[in-house]
């Protein structure tokens, strides 16, 4: 679980899990990109630090799935890289999973909403609340 003080991680991973792939998919659905500048755009978008040990299977299994064609390209003054375009079928996976993700957060914000509604104070207790003593005017 992530804490609030580590601005690396502002999102606890359960959350990121979840949405991830559909994340990663989206970055390079704007435009075609590599590795190292996916994992920098979604640390700019928000989502926090995404290490190469989740990111590359990830990427993989995109690949593996269809969602992304992939080429080498050598680099201009560095190392070559492995740059990803989506397909014609990442993008409809990721019309029809963003709508769903959307619905979904949609039903769960309103869910969270209703529960982070403030309980409103009891009222004081009245004459008419209190139990009465029944020996209160007896004594011995």
């Amino acid at each position: 679980m992530t804490t609030p003080e580590d601005p690396a991680q502002p999102w606890p991973a359960q959350w990121l899990r979840g949405v991830l792939d559909l994340a990663v998919l989206a970055v390079i659905a704007r435009e075609e990109t590599y590795g190292y500048r996916i994992a920098n755009d979604l640390h700019d978008l928000g989502l926090g630090t995404v290490k190469g040990g989740t990111l590359y299977p990830l990427l993989a299994r995109l690949e593996e799935t269809g969602a992304v064609d992939t080429t080498w390209r050598e680099g201009e003054s560095g190392p070559g890289r492995k740059w990803y375009a989506v397909t014609a079928a990442g993008r409809d996976r990721l019309h029809r999973e963003g709508a769903r993700w959307r619905d979904f957060a949609h039903l769960t914000s309103g869910l969270v909403g209703e529960a982070d509604e403030p309980v409103p104070d009891p009222a004081p207790p009245t004459s008419q609340d209190t139990p009465q003593n029944l020996d209160a005017g007896a004594q011995r």
